[in-house]
């Protein structure tokens, strides 16, 4: 079962290796919410990526990269630390470039964060992301594009999800 929706005036692809891409960190998530969403979603026939085997701090994969291009839709979950991951914000760069390039859907679920503390870098999200920005003070311009995503993704019709039963 694949998600369609309408479409974008850029080229989109008309197959797809996976019907969804799932972008989130792993110490927030993992093990509860995406657990119980990738388990509902692949229980729906809906076949989709969710990579557990990356390892913190390492750049974005080639495979990776390539995977989330074909996707039809990524579904991301912010959560508190999503923006201290430098992994994350790499992966929602890229599918905020396929949305524009390919037509992929792009659905946020804001996962006990609201949306203007990932606009603005507030509260947790803010915290998280102070500790990335240090870490990267020299590369400005990666920051940059960091923050811009993070930005422009609230601006996405999205989710607030909160401490209820969903699946």
């Amino acid at each position: 079962m694949a998600f369609h929706g309408a479409s974008s005036s850029s080229s989109s692809v008309s197959s797809w290796a996976y019907d969804a891409f799932l972008s989130f960190r792993g110490e927030d998530t993992r093990k509860t919410f995406t657990a119980h969403l990738y388990a509902a979603l692949c229980r729906n026939g809906i076949n989709t990526f969710m990579d557990d085997k990356l390892r913190s701090g390492e750049e974005i994969s080639p495979v990776l990269v390539k995977t989330i291009e074909e996707s039809e839709i990524s579904i991301i979950v912010l959560s508190k630390n999503y923006a201290s991951s430098r992994w994350c914000l790499d992966e929602l760069i890229k599918i905020l470039e396929c949305r524009k390039t390919r037509g992929q859907h792009v659905l946020p679920l804001f996962y006990h964060v609201d949306s203007s503390e990932v606009r603005n870098q507030t509260n947790s999200v803010g915290e998280a992301f102070a500790v990335l920005e240090e870490r990267f003070k020299d590369d400005k311009m990666k920051v940059h594009d960091w923050k811009t995503a993070l930005t422009q993704v609230t601006n996405l019709s999205g989710r607030l999800l909160e401490n209820k039963y969903y699946f």
